[in-house]
């Protein structure tokens, strides 16, 4: 008999290690609702409670992780990494006293200086709850209950009267990492928020498959080109992390096959050498014009978790320059789901700026060319996740929700904001391209790119001119700008804009929006050799050849041009009118040059770019006297000047195969 219970006990450990082996292999790859099963079969110790929060935390259910965390532990684990996910759980609950007890807890007791970085953060994010209470909101939310199942739905995206969104409604295959069907990309006829169910359908074969999630689409403006993410193959390790963005083109009525776009990141998976896609790369929103791709990504180089990312699309349809969007809106957690409104307000989802819990949804204002980031407070926010958030109109649009009251996962939820105040007032930058032609007067330059600067340098937006010249940058109240043009066989010309002082009052506007519309031009130079172009303003004290500070300001726009310009080299001129003898001037003119050329070698150009000459009174613009023989001033001013002119034009290297430039080109020539 003893023996009987001995073998029996012997039998139900082996079985147990059997399980918890099988269940730790199935967390490893991801299949966190697989390892959540076989975890609760293995008993209730604190490895088993550790494993199966952190299975329901990253299949994203921090709610279902509360009672897990509060009994895990043991050797081998973290506790205060427990702690700081016990008290994340138990704020997805709506228990913020008791999140913010494990929360000082851990702050008091940890040496880990980023976690307790992380923790005094949510500290003063519950605190920050009390204040935005105080603040009033005008937002009314609706579940839009004529769409949503008791399967997931989300990514509302709205296009020319149809609803686009994810939802995991198909009873296909299981996806193991949260143990529901794989998600696909539908369409509904709509307006507004009035679902007709008749029209739903899901978007065909190609888009969609069997096997992988597709889910957050974004459109072009005109509906032709749609970026959405696909990933999660059961061919690759590593569960949810191979997501990519792919591009189809809407064409002769159908959609193109989807390729993935160049801007997905590549990694290096060292366990097996291959070079694989391990990055998640995810949430794109295109820009109202269009031009700029925001996506979300847990590639190298971010602030942590996932972070928010820009590209711009050139004129030929690809992608370039990817840009972290900066530590202001990036955190250590999550920030996903971008979204740019008409007004230029970027919304976003995040789970570490402080929130109600899991993902809030914020709104980012820039003001006198900074950044301040809002929670959109409650009902638009609970303490479940909030995010994807689109606006059909300027008062009112989309968003999803897996908070309490929906009818199954994540919903589709409809809102208004009925501020009283509420007035969008969108500013536009428009300007056309010249150049001077043989008769002085300005003729239109096509095809010129040009380039807005904010007020650090950073290219903000790029435009390629056409025939007409015209180009259009979205600008806002109160900043400063550079405009900068470019085309072929033209000086690259810089300029300066501001909206300072030309912002209107929205108080006084009655209409729910507004566009103003601001005017400007820009005169590129053709690159003619021996020309000579004239620096205005560049004064020097009499008899003397020291830089003034008026004179330097003149002198830093022609060391810019020449940084523009990287191809060129000019002679600096300096002229004198006839007063003293001719010999006195050509000298003074001389110092004058080389004053002026060891400036601008002190701020960054190079020596063998530059060449001085004082020419003396020997070329004069203008009458230094009257025919009368009396003076005359301002013919002597007119002289007193200095010029520079294009002594030499070097090559434009062009780009040889294993160069990165015709890498790149050879992408999109393909």
């Amino acid at each position: 008999m003893r023996s009987t219970s001995l073998l029996l006990f012997i039998v139900i450990i082996l079985s147990s290690c059997s399980t918890e082996k099988k269940a730790i292999k199935a967390f490893k790859l991801g299949k966190y609702q697989n390892a959540i099963d076989l975890f609760k079969k293995t008993g209730n110790s604190g490895k088993a409670n550790f494993f199966i929060a952190e299975s329901y935390r990253l299949s994203n259910r921090p709610k279902e992780a509360e009672q897990f965390y509060a009994k895990a532990g043991g050797r081998g684990f973290d506790a205060d990494s427990i702690k700081f996910y016990y008290a994340q759980a138990l704020k997805a609950n709506g228990k913020y006293d008791e999140a913010r007890q494990q929360l000082e807890s851990l702050v008091a007791a940890t040496s880990n200086t980023p976690l307790k970085d992380r923790a005094s953060a949510e500290i003063n994010g519950i605190g920050y709850l009390a204040k935005l209470a105080e603040s009033p909101s005008y937002y009314k939310v609706k579940n839009l209950e004529a769409i949503n199942t008791p399967a997931s739905e989300y990514s509302p995206v709205y296009l020319n009267s149809e609803l686009y969104f994810t939802s995991s409604r198909g009873d296909g295959k299981i996806y193991e990492a949260e143990g529901k069907p794989f998600t696909d990309l539908y369409k509904v006829t709509t307006k507004g928020a009035n679902v007709e169910m008749s029209t739903l359908a899901r978007l065909p074969e190609g888009i969609n498959d069997n096997v992988r999630n597709e889910g957050c689409v974004t459109f072009s403006p005109d509906g032709k080109i749609m970026i959405f993410a696909k990933g999660n193959s059961e061919k690759k390790k590593g569960g949810g992390a191979d997501v990519d963005l792919y591009i189809s083109r809407f064409r002769n009525d159908v959609w193109s096959e989807p390729i993935p776009i160049n801007i997905n990141t590549q990694f290096k998976n060292e366990s097996d050498g291959d070079a694989k896609n391990f990055s998640w790369d995810s949430t794109p929103a295109f820009s109202p014009d269009g031009r700029t791709l925001y996506f979300a990504s847990n590639r190298k180089g971010g602030y942590g978790g996932t972070d928010l990312y820009s590209a711009q699309m050139d004129s030929r349809g690809r992608f370039t320059r990817v840009r972290n969007l900066g530590p202001e809106i990036n955190t250590s957690g999550n920030e996903m789901f971008p979204y740019v409104a008409e007004d230029a307000k970027l919304y976003f989802a995040s789970d570490v700026h402080p929130g109600y819990g899991g993902l809030d949804l914020f709104v980012v204002k820039r003001a006198n060319g900074k950044t301040q980031i809002k929670n959109l407070g409650q009902p638009m926010n609970s303490n479940s996740d909030d995010f994807a958030m689109f606006l059909f109109k300027p008062d009112r649009g989309f968003f999803a929700s897996n908070r309490d009251g929906g009818k199954g996962d994540d919903d589709i939820y409809t809102f208004i904001n009925e501020d009283p105040d509420l007035r969008v007032v969108n500013y536009y930058l428009q300007g056309i391209t010249y150049t001077p032609g043989k008769d002085g007067k300005l003729q239109i330059l096509p095809n010129t790119k040009v380039n807005l600067l904010d007020g650090k340098g950073d290219v903000m937006q790029d435009y390629v001119t056409g025939n007409d010249g015209k180009f259009l940058f979205r600008v806002y109240e109160n900043e400063d700008y550079n405009l900068v043009g470019e085309s072929s066989g033209y000086l690259v010309k810089r300029q300066g804009y501001t909206t300072r002082g030309k912002s209107v009052d929205p108080s006084t506007l009655k209409e729910l929006l507004t566009n103003i519309t601001l005017d400007t031009m820009i005169v590129l130079e053709k690159i003619e050799l021996d020309k000579s172009f004239v620096l205005e303003n560049i004064y020097y004290d009499f008899n003397k050849s020291n830089i003034r500070s008026d004179a330097a300001k003149e002198l830093d726009k022609l060391v810019q041009l020449l940084l523009d310009n990287p191809e060129i080299k000019i002679e600096l001129g300096s002229h004198t009118d006839s007063i003293d003898d001719e010999a006195y001037n050509r000298q003074l003119s001389q110092r004058r040059a080389e004053s002026a050329v060891s400036y601008m070698i002190q701020h960054g150009i190079a020596a063998e770019r530059l060449q001085a000459k004082g020419y003396g009174e020997s070329k004069p613009i203008a009458r230094n006297t009257n025919p009368d023989g009396t003076d005359n001033p301002e013919g002597r001013q007119k002289n007193r000047r200095t010029e520079f002119k294009i002594l030499e034009v070097g090559a434009v290297t062009k780009p040889v195969e294993g160069d990165e430039q015709f890498e790149e080109d050879r992408y999109f020539r393909e």
